[in-house]
């Protein structure tokens, strides 16, 4: 046996004694052994600094969490007016108002209708509070100012001279009715097949009168619990009257506008309620100066005649097909951006699309870029738009490049 450490080798002498004698120690072993050594502490060393940073986020979080546990809970209110001296007068949501002075050092923006959170041991203004969103305000479709234009639509003059009148005229010369002593049309019905661009017109009526637009679909109404549905009409005009000037456009009315007949089940009975609370906010909506509510549908003999009463929907409207110059019209817009070839003449396709609404116009020239796509080209020719046509609109049992052929021939 050799002592490594100590440089000395056992030897047996010849009167069976053990003796020892210095051998010369292996230097490079012991260096090895040593380095081994290293390499394993070094790793050791990140393991534990890896665990020590992980036991600091986590000791970070629990006090962070336990900071929140100590404070006490904010009062949210309302700012109900500003006041000279920074001052503002707050209303929660219990109803009590409370007159506090703004903080010197306070840097957000405060306007009237505004949420704020106060403390509740001094009623000091802490922070503004996003802008509140019901969670069934979700259902709804609301933006600020739409970017759609009437460049937009195709055709329709009729119904877009009809529409200036009778909602674009009250939200942006109010003043013309009152040296007439008339009032404009409370609610206005657009009623056509669907895809004539209905909510085309509505949206090009928010932008030309900057005005919110907010879309529902009537079938959203139709809740399942008992004053669900009621609650989101309410709400409905309560954001509506939260803004400056908005269009109210209910989509499909029919599904909760209905004529009533005997009511049998509980679904029924919850629709019935939630269409008389829809009337009961028209009703009490008339002194609401910059909101419009229009509402479309294409099941016009269906509805309820207390709906079309003057006073709630005194306006109907109605958004046709659109006819050969129309049609025409429509393909251009909806092909403007394309990389067209030259030499495509709109009229035979216009032709050929004779029933069509704008929406099926649309999906045929969609459709025609999909077939250049499917071709590897970076133009589109006519028989892209044949093609698009026959597929969109024509007979499925025949082969599209056929039929395409022969509307090119």
């Amino acid at each position: 046996m050799i002592y490594q450490g100590l440089g000395l080798s056992e030897i047996i002498s010849e009167n069976g004694f053990l003796s020892f004698k210095k051998q010369k120690p292996n230097v490079y072993d012991y260096m090895f052994s040593l380095e081994e050594q290293i390499r394993q502490l070094e790793n050791e060393r990140q393991l534990l600094k890896a665990h020590s940073q992980r036991l600091e986020v986590e000791h970070a979080r629990m006090r962070e969490e336990f900071e929140q546990i100590k404070n006490y809970p904010l009062i949210v209110g309302v700012i109900e007016e500003l006041l000279p001296g920074k001052k503002a007068i707050i209303k929660n949501y219990a109803g009590m108002k409370f007159l506090i002075k703004v903080p010197e050092n306070f840097i957000e923006p405060l306007l009237i209708n505004s949420r704020v959170a106060l403390s509740q041991k001094n009623l000091a203004l802490v922070e503004v509070l996003p802008e509140e969103t019901d969670s069934r305000a979700k259902l709804m479709e609301v933006i600020d100012r739409p970017a759609t234009t009437f460049d937009e639509v195709g055709g329709l003059k009729q119904v877009i001279q009809e529409l200036e009148e009778s909602v674009i005229l009250p939200l942006t010369h109010p003043e013309s009715f009152k040296k007439l002593g008339i009032k404009p049309p409370n609610g206005v019905l657009l009623y056509g097949a669907t895809g004539t661009g209905k909510t085309l017109l509505v949206k090009a009526i928010a932008n030309k009168t900057k005005s919110a637009f907010i879309k529902v679909n009537a079938s959203e109404f139709a809740r399942k619990y008992i004053g669900e549905g009621a609650g989101l009409v309410r709400d409905v005009f309560k954001i509506a009257k939260e803004k400056k000037q908005a269009i109210i456009f209910i989509d499909e009315i029919d599904a909760i506008g209905s004529v009533r007949e005997e009511l049998g089940s509980g679904g029924e009975r919850e629709i019935y309620r939630t269409l008389m609370q829809l009337l009961a906010e028209l009703d009490g909506f008339s002194d609401r100066e910059g909101i419009k509510v229009i509402a479309a549908t294409n099941r016009v003999d269906m509805l309820d005649p207390a709906l079309l009463r003057p006073g709630r929907f005194d306006r109907l409207i109605e958004v046709p097909m659109p006819c050969l110059d129309e049609r025409i019209e429509i393909f251009k817009i909806h092909s403007k951006g394309m990389n067209l070839s030259k030499g495509i003449s709109f009229k035979k396709f216009a032709e050929l699309a004779e029933n069509a609404t704008g929406a099926d116009i649309k999906a045929v020239c969609t459709e025609a870029g999909m077939f250049a796509l499917r071709e590897q080209t970076d133009k589109i020719d006519s028989g892209h738009f044949g093609k698009a046509v026959e597929k969109v609109l024509g007979d499925e049992t025949t082969e599209p490049e056929d039929n395409a052929i022969k509307m090119l021939s």
